[in-house]
């Protein structure tokens, strides 16, 4: 099956025309104030680990979204969002693996194990009371096993990881990119979805690099095929394309580990930084962009690992102001913005250290928390690392 899905799948070539259409980067000058210290990443980090632990239900699964003003749940819900959620609790045990933090991963493990359907040698999940499944759900499971192996030793646990990387490698259509559905049996269907692709791709890339490495070549033409969709074409038709937004920090991430090796991967790193600070405006957008964030501190260490001074003094800036605002947006962080702090001192356990998804509005929800706390993960590794 692997050999039918390369088959004709030689990576596109490269030229001058496959370059996205974004302009040049504009010039920032002087370097901008340090605001960030590890100090204010650490609180909000372990606030943000607060949050997860204690929205995570008994069964495994998370409290999707909590108004932590009226204390009440919304009873919406998301497989992706959820799977998302549990892979933000397996970056946090990496970075701090804690008995706390090793039972909720195990819990929530154990929740999609339950809702896990092996079909030979072919793994995907089936959650409750959702007749089709998203590709993203599969995608993100994947990923918290990823990070859990790289703190705990565990044979049967990367039996499931290989059977959920087999399902992903299946799902792939003709031409690249992924099917985005599938039945409870397994099958499946749909369009590409940026998203879905981006994800996808991580998956491939991590895999590649810390399990199989027979899935380089892979993850190598998926990062040509779905760069060229989702960013070249998608930006042609629209400069300020919602298709690359949703397939940005997924995209970031991925090309950030295959730029050493590659460096046009390298190039679209620092590329759609560009697109993200200077077209897509990310630090003018009044919704939570922590995502964004996930995207630019790798483009920030790929700009220093190549001495790119201007690059690096402008990336700096942007995450600098960005994570000093979005960190205002939690509640229960002693920099917290006026709106948080005129609620007074906060003794909800299931508020604190959860993140707003507009700087006055009180919905809580898990995706807008995990990412943001991957952010700020990323950015004591790479931005305020020791050597800053």
């Amino acid at each position: 099956m692997q050999l039918v899905l390369l088959a004709g799948c030689a990576p596109p070539p490269i030229t001058a025309n496959d370059r996205a259409p974004i302009p040049t980067a504009r010039p920032v000058d002087e370097a901008c104030p340090r605001r960030l210290t590890r100090a204010a990443l650490d609180e909000a980090i372990d606030l943000g680990t607060s949050f997860l632990l204690h929205n995570q239900r008994p069964e495994g699964n998370f409290a999707y979204q909590y108004d932590w003003r009226a204390q009440r749940d919304d009873d919406d819900d998301s497989p992706v969002r959820q799977a998302g959620a549990l892979w933000g609790v397996a970056l946090l045990h990496r970075r701090s693996p804690t008995p706390q933090l090793r039972a909720a991963l195990d819990r929530g493990l154990a929740f999609f194990d339950r809702h896990t359907e092996v079909v030979g040698d072919r793994a995907h999940v089936n959650y409750p009371d959702f007749p089709v499944g998203r590709l993203g759900t599969v995608c993100l499971l994947a990923l918290a096993y990823l990070d859990r192996r790289q703190v705990v030793d565990d044979a049967e646990a990367d039996v499931r990881l290989t059977q959920l990387l087999t399902f992903i490698k299946r799902a792939r259509r003709a031409g690249g990119g992924f099917h985005d559905s599938y039945t409870v049996s397994g099958r499946s269907f749909g369009s590409r979805s940026p998203y879905f692709d981006g994800e996808a791709l991580l998956v491939l890339t991590r895999a590649s690099r810390e399990l199989d490495p027979t899935l380089g070549p892979l993850a190598l033409d998926e990062a040509d095929r779905s760069y060229q969709r989702h960013v070249t074409e998608a930006l042609r038709r629209d400069a300020d394309s919602n298709e690359t937004k949703g397939y940005y920090q997924w995209c970031s991430m991925a090309l950030s580990a295959l730029a050493p090796d590659h460096p046009r991967m390298g190039d679209r790193l620092l590329d759609l930084a560009v697109w993200m600070v200077d077209v897509h405006r990310t630090l003018s957008r009044q919704r939570n962009t922590g995502y964004a964030y996930e995207g630019l501190v790798m483009a920030f260490a790929e700009a220093e690992r190549r001495g790119d001074a201007g690059m690096v003094r402008k990336l700096s800036c942007v995450i600098e102001q960005g994570l000093t605002k979005l960190m205002s947006w939690q509640v229960g962080f002693s920099g917290a913005n006026a709106t948080i702090a005129s609620a007074g001192p906060v003794e909800d356990p299931r508020a604190l250290g959860g993140v707003q998804n507009h700087a006055t509005e009180p919905d809580l929800r898990i995706d807008v928390t995990q990412h943001q706390m991957h952010a700020l993960l990323l950015a004591r590794e790479q931005y305020l690392s020791p050597s800053h």
